[in-house]
């Protein structure tokens, strides 16, 4: 297992780490970073200004694309980042975690605490790996300490892609705005086509379960879903059941796909 990453870049580094002697302007830094996605989706700005907003989100996606290069197969958690230790949902993502850094998978979060923490922290307790995706808000920024492997954005289309990318399944545990788009994302690229059918799995059955009572009962039968959209989708708190679906993955842990080979002369 590989050290967890100590860099000083920006994009890699978590702002809470900075040193207190440039507290006042690691907080500058950061009021420029939170006002990136809302400059970039204001409209057309002078032309310099989108050139370098193109720049920086490229060497956002370099970064991402270098860093998770040679991970190997991973399993992303999403789900809400305000559930203490103490909470049952906080204990399932834990379980759910460690079960699924067992089959061989990285888990891969968020990287912030709550549910993400849970997740990342169940993949340590049984010597699993652990990575994170954090994004930089004005609350709940700073990555958990239970990741082996951390990047931290500034747009969050780019994180999405990271957790697209390099991900086997999805499982969703309970959350809220930012859990509900990350699932439907990722429910839209399997029903468009736009990546395999990778399994999607619901955890905290009673928290979920009027969602799928819409999805049935409205979406389906009003047409705007066919009922394969749903039913490709597991909604359970069973480990035996999580571990089947992860089963289903397509490719890379099953099938002995090797991972790439690093280049010595790229740095890697």
């Amino acid at each position: 297992m590989e050290d967890p990453i100590q860099a000083t870049d920006p994009v890699s580094a978590p702002l809470d780490n900075a040193p207190t002697a440039s507290a006042g302007k690691a907080a500058k830094a950061r009021r420029v970073w939170l006002e990136e996605d809302r400059l970039l989706l204001e409209g057309p700005r002078s032309r310099i200004a989108e050139l370098m907003r193109v720049l920086r989100i490229l060497k956002e996606f370099i970064v991402g694309f270098r860093r998770f290069h040679f991970l190997g197969p991973c399993v992303t958690v999403f789900g809400s980042a305000r559930f203490p230790e103490t909470h049952p949902h906080y204990q399932l993502a834990r379980t759910a975690g460690a079960e699924i850094a067992k089959m061989g998978f990285n888990v891969m979060t968020g990287g912030g605490p709550g549910i993400m923490e849970a997740a990342n922290r169940g993949a340590k307790d049984v010597g699993g790996r652990s990575i994170g995706c954090n994004i930089v808000l004005p609350k709940e920024q700073a990555h958990n300490p239970y990741i082996d492997q951390v990047v931290t954005f500034k747009y969050f289309f780019v994180r999405k892609v990271m957790l697209v990318k390099y991900s086997q399944a999805f499982v969703i545990l309970p959350g809220g705005y930012g859990t509900m788009d990350e699932a439907f994302e990722a429910a839209t690229l399997i029903q468009t086509r736009k990546i395999f059918d990778f399994p999607v799995v619901f955890m905290g059955v009673d928290y979920w379960r009027p969602l799928f009572d819409f999805l049935r009962q409205d979406m389906v039968r009003a047409g705007t879903i066919d009922p394969a959209d749903v039913d490709r989708m597991i909604i359970t708190d069973s480990m035996e059941e999580l571990r089947e679906a992860l089963m289903q993955c397509p490719f890379k842990v099953f099938e002995g796909k090797p991972l790439p080979k690093r280049r010595w002369w790229l740095g890697e």
